[in-house]
């Protein structure tokens, strides 16, 4: 990326305002500051590194093409919720797990009733509290598939075990969700 100049002491604001103006020295400085928090956002759900790499050229690609039309009050927010959804968006190309919570609030994005809104909470509250009391191993496991993303080679590895092992786990774990938490589903999906 190229030389920030003299706006690598600016603020986040004064920064936005030349980037609008078409500053490239301004985007350059936002992108210096900027880059190693949203990959590391970007990594930290999708554990791949180009990816990670991926969402994250995506991201300032976007912020300098709409430059012009972007109101944004406060960049570390705005950033955390545009790599986010860029990040569902990959795993979703990729047909890879969404987290519930994230699956969601996508899906309550485009309105609904507070009834329905209720039963998910308790829904999301029931899913945890079953997590939580997961053997810790399979917790591990569990969290490992279907918060984070891993598939069951890159957990076997990390966990120094069998993918056999991990498919177990992962059997045993949704065996136990489904047994107790179907039924509720299928009065929250729409």
């Amino acid at each position: 990326m190229g030389d920030a100049g003299a706006y690598k002491d600016l603020g986040d604001a004064e920064l936005l305002r030349s980037l609008k103006d078409g500053s490239m020295e301004a985007f350059n400085a936002l992108y210096q500051r900027y880059w190693q928090p949203a990959y590391n956002a970007a990594f930290k759900r999708l554990n791949d590194p180009a990816a990670a790499q991926d969402v994250t050229q995506d991201f300032f690609l976007q912020l300098w093409n709409r430059r012009a039309d972007l109101h944004i009050l406060h960049l570390p927010a705005y950033i955390h919720t545009s790599v986010r959804n860029r990040v569902l968006n990959h795993l979703a190309s990729q047909q890879r797990f969404l987290p519930m919570e994230d699956l969601f609030a996508e899906s309550a994005s485009g309105g609904e009733g507070a009834d329905a809104l209720a039963r998910r909470n308790e829904w999301l509250k029931s899913y945890h509290a079953l997590v939580d009391a997961l053997p810790p191993g399979r917790q591990e496991i569990f969290r490992l598939r279907y918060n984070d993303g891993a598939t069951p080679d890159e957990i076997a590895a990390l966990l120094n075990i069998s993918r056999k092992t991990v498919q177990n786990q992962l059997g045993k774990a949704l065996a136990r969700l489904r047994a107790t938490l179907g039924a509720m589903c299928w009065s929250i999906l729409p």
